[in-house]
């Protein structure tokens, strides 16, 4: 049975929506008169404040939703992937964030023009831009299917855009004015609400189950089929698993060194710091951080496990667990939500979905737009006449109405592509910029590592590592007669594979060192 959505929900949703106004207009600088003020916040920012901002921008809904659901049918093996995080991080901030502040680079992508030259600096910002509304948007879906559900009590194409578009809207206006000095304290709010919400909901679904807590834990350790569901690392070398260690210390990493170093909508706020060594400290704090709050919603998913699955521990007896709603498949958090929580809790609980899309929406938002017009227009107009720096400020605001419209569209087509995605929320959301990583992670491997390369063989590098991640879908791959093993390739190994094709393209060619356009 769907609870209806009370006004008592409704009034917390809206006290969200008024916090999030006020937030935006408090900590909007009244005065932002250059590209860097509007991108990089005037490059002071604290340590703790980036670091927050990163967590808040890259545990999206796909987390709020996608980890309980994790939890509920495993175990806490994607929790592990954060060594793989610590890996990336330790790549980034000794390799990349030195050499980027050293460059004085507005966008990560402009190391690369000093390298390769201009034309190499837009295609591999185009790349990002392409992977980013595309995943973006996919995010952004996740959240306006759960806000449907919740809100409007039905999901289709018609609930998802208006959710959508909302959700779009919030982010818009929050970043807008401010720009990245608005959306780091924004997200500190955001943080707040997503986190507070998922302990609340953590709090009440702990009281519903009448065993002890050593209890629970002896009945996860020996689960049904003699699973282990406190395990933290799979060591199977079965390459169709996307949380194995192997995965991990591979294809996660590797993940995690584009997602934090290669990638503008994370990398801004490493470059938006005083200095190398602040930035570097910011992404280390991050990636600490993302470990209890990651374990805090898989939690979620255990003990929904035991709510709905393990009568032995619940008195007898468990609530039914449902999979459709309106037709739509739904993770076991939603069907939670929807049936369990009381008028109140169901709205706080819609407003850290909110929160989590926001957050991740707002700073892809500006990163995009900073890419956009320093990237493309900055070179463009400037080619056309000087004109005073405020209207690149001008420029950045209309940049992200462009990348949002984009965003939205994306979201809504994803609509139809989950149906017919196989994939859980959190590997949808992962592996969907894999297609744009493959081919930045060879590019910036020959950057940094080699002296070879050109213009000519950076663009076919990108080309190459977005080919080769698009035959190993299993869809495409099964459709060309690829070996059984690759047609099930889990997506760390795709960006394994399409990573080392891509640095071997763009090495082909001794070249110039630097290549004019």
């Amino acid at each position: 049975m769907h609870l209806p959505f009370s006004l008592t929900d409704w009034i917390v949703v809206l006290l969200y929506l008024a916090l999030l106004i006020v937030g935006g207009w408090w900590f909007t600088p009244r005065h932002t008169g250059t590209a860097k003020e509007y991108f990089l916040a005037g490059g002071n920012v604290p340590a703790w404040l980036a670091a927050i901002s990163v967590l808040s921008a890259t545990q999206s809904a796909a987390t709020f939703l996608g980890a309980p659901d994790f939890g509920y049918h495993g175990d806490f093996t994607y929790l592990g992937t954060n060594l793989g995080g610590l890996i990336g991080a330790i790549f980034v901030a000794h390799v990349l964030i030195p050499r980027f502040y050293a460059a004085r680079v507005t966008t990560v992508y402009e190391l690369l023009g000093q390298r390769f030259g201009p034309l190499a600096t837009r295609w591999a910002g185009g790349m990002f831009l392409f992977g980013r509304v595309l995943a973006g948007g996919a995010r952004i879906y996740l959240a306006a299917i759960a806000i449907a559900m919740v809100i409007a009590g039905t999901v289709n194409a018609q609930t998802i855009f208006i959710a959508a578009t909302v959700l779009v809207a919030a982010a818009f206006l929050s970043t807008f004015v401010g720009g990245l000095k608005s959306v780091l304290w924004i997200d500190l709010v955001q943080f707040v609400i997503f986190v507070g919400s998922a302990i609340a909901v953590l709090v009440f679904l702990r009281s519903g189950i009448p065993a002890t807590n050593a209890e629970i834990l002896q009945g996860l350790a020996h689960a049904p089929g003699g699973a282990d569901k406190l395990r933290l690392f799979d060591l199977t070398t079965d390459l169709s698993k996307p949380f194995s260690l192997l995965a991990i210390v591979t294809g996660i990493a590797l993940l995690y060194i584009a997602s934090s170093g290669l990638d503008q909508d994370t990398t801004q706020r490493l470059l938006a710091c005083k200095d190398a060594k602040t930035g570097a400290r910011s992404l280390y704090w991050s990636v600490i951080a993302t470990v209890p709050v990651v374990a805090l919603f898989i939690t979620i998913g255990l003990l929904l496990h035991v709510f709905y699955d393990r009568p032995e521990l619940m008195g007898g007896s468990t609530a039914a667990a449902g999979a459709l709603f309106d037709g739509e498949k739904i993770s076991i958090f939603m069907h939670y939500i929807l049936t369990q929580l009381p008028p109140g809790l169901r709205g706080l609980v819609t407003a850290g979905i909110i929160a989590a899309a926001v957050a991740t929406t707002n700073s892809a938002l500006n990163a995009m737009s900073s890419v956009l017009i320093e990237d493309f227009y900055r070179p463009w107009r400037s080619g056309r006449g000087a004109v005073d720096e405020h209207h690149y400020v001008q420029a950045g605001r209309a940049g992200m109405g462009v990348i949002g419209v984009a965003m939205l569209i994306v979201a809504v087509l994803s609509f139809y592509w989950q149906h017919y995605a196989k994939l859980g929320l959190l590997e949808f959301a992962l592996s969907v910029m894999v297609f744009a990583y493959a081919g930045l992670i060879g590019v910036y491997m020959t950057a940094i590592f080699t002296t070879r390369g050109s213009t000519a063989s950076v663009i076919a590098a990108l080309i190459a590592g977005f080919v080769v991640v698009l035959l190993l879908q299993p869809l495409v791959a099964a459709g060309i007669g690829l070996p059984s093993m690759l047609q099930h390739l889990a997506f760390p190994y795709q960006l394994c594979a399409g990573t080392v094709v891509a640095f071997l393209v763009a090495v082909a060619p001794a070249g110039p060192r630097i290549a004019q356009e």
